[in-house]
């Protein structure tokens, strides 16, 4: 097939560091072309993947202008080529179809946050055709079902290859992980807590955000419990400083305070053996048995307490839960399957 991979061009694809969906995206796009596919991406300048890369927009420029330049951009493009293409799959706003939704091509819409339903409705109104939704996980779509139109879930990926199995990890000694971006919602606080309370060795990889109120939160209530001992902050890691981390980490904590819609780290950690402890909210409960290949929980005097039970976590089941539902082949063909529907018109 003859598949367009469309990115919001705010960080590049893959990203160096942050950025889930830029990950997951040059990990589709990667395997879609060893899959013997013709790829082409658009994305940021700067982007590499294993397929054909036509850059558009600027890297870090996210203001109402841009986003206006990115969709008339976008729209000459779509002119210039309007059948090059058997699917067209957006990652990034669904405004960047306008130019072809009432064009007789199949286009997939792919959501990584809440969703407003009434961008179906306006989508409706412009007389789309053939277009076919996508969410991360069954709590975004959800938000989304509202609005009308046709659901279905993929996960999010990562590659095995990547990460290696730490199956001899120790989890009675080894340390504790945080890795993600240092937000309020994110809740490294409490599971800075939760080594406190257990004198556990806690070890935080992820950026601090840029924006003021972060940067606040990060200064008041998180630097001054940093001592290097108990509680390390390594800052913002690379593939290779993840695969150990996360490997030589006896739980990864994720006490979210938001409705996470499915976080990259989850496959990345499982890929590892690293089983996790996570606070029930968003899509994060679809991606862990509790009891199996991690545990779920409400509260940090749960999580506190679920610590003890990680002895009871076969390592070996979570890297292999891991590889069936969420490596890059799982997800590339779950996507094919639906770029196979929407190109013969099963979807609508």
């Amino acid at each position: 097939m003859n598949i367009l991979l469309l990115m919001d061009p705010f960080i590049k694809v893959p990203p160096d560091h942050y950025g889930g969906i830029e990950r997951v995206v040059a990990d589709l796009a990667d395997q879609l072309t060893r899959l013997g596919h013709d790829v082409t991406l658009w994305a940021a300048p700067g982007s590499r993947v294993n397929a054909r890369v036509e850059p558009f927009g600027r890297e870090g420029e996210w203001t109402r202008w841009s986003n206006i330049r990115n969709v008339i951009t976008l729209g000459g493009r779509f002119l210039r080529a309007p059948r090059r293409f058997d699917v067209i799959h957006n990652f990034g706003r669904l405004a960047y179809l306008a130019p072809v939704l009432a064009r007789d091509v199949a286009k997939m819409q792919t959501y990584m946050r809440t969703v407003d339903p009434a961008n179906m409705a306006t989508a409706r109104r412009l007389g789309a055709r053939r277009l076919r939704y996508t969410a991360v996980s069954a709590a975004i779509r959800d938000t989304g079902l509202p609005g009308g139109g046709d659901w279905s879930v993929v996960y999010n990926c990562a590659v095995p290859s990547r990460y290696r199995f730490a199956g001899a990890t120790d989890p009675a000694t080894a340390p504790l992980v945080f890795l993600g971006r240092l937000d309020r919602v994110k809740g490294v606080h409490h599971a800075i807590t939760v080594a406190e309370r257990l004198r556990r060795r806690l070890i935080i990889a992820g950026n601090i955000s840029p924006l003021p109120h972060e940067q606040a939160y990060f200064d008041a209530e998180v630097k001054p419990r940093i001592d290097g001992t108990l509680v390390t902050y390594i800052g913002p890691v690379g593939d290779a400083a993840k695969q150990a981390l996360l490997g030589g980490a006896a739980a990864m904590l994720m006490p979210i305070e938001w409705e996470e819609p499915f976080p990259v780290v989850l496959p990345e950690s499982m890929l590892c053996g690293t089983p996790l402890i996570a606070f029930r909210r968003g899509g994060v409960p679809e991606g862990i048995e509790h009891g199996r290949t991690g545990f779920l929980c409400d509260t940090v005097d749960e999580m506190t307490a679920l610590v003890a039970r990680l002895p009871e976590i076969d390592r070996a089941a979570v890297r292999a839960d891991a590889e069936r539902r969420f490596s890059d082949a799982a997800i590339a063909a779950d996507y094919l399957r639906l770029y196979e529907q929407l190109a013969i018109g099963r979807c609508h």
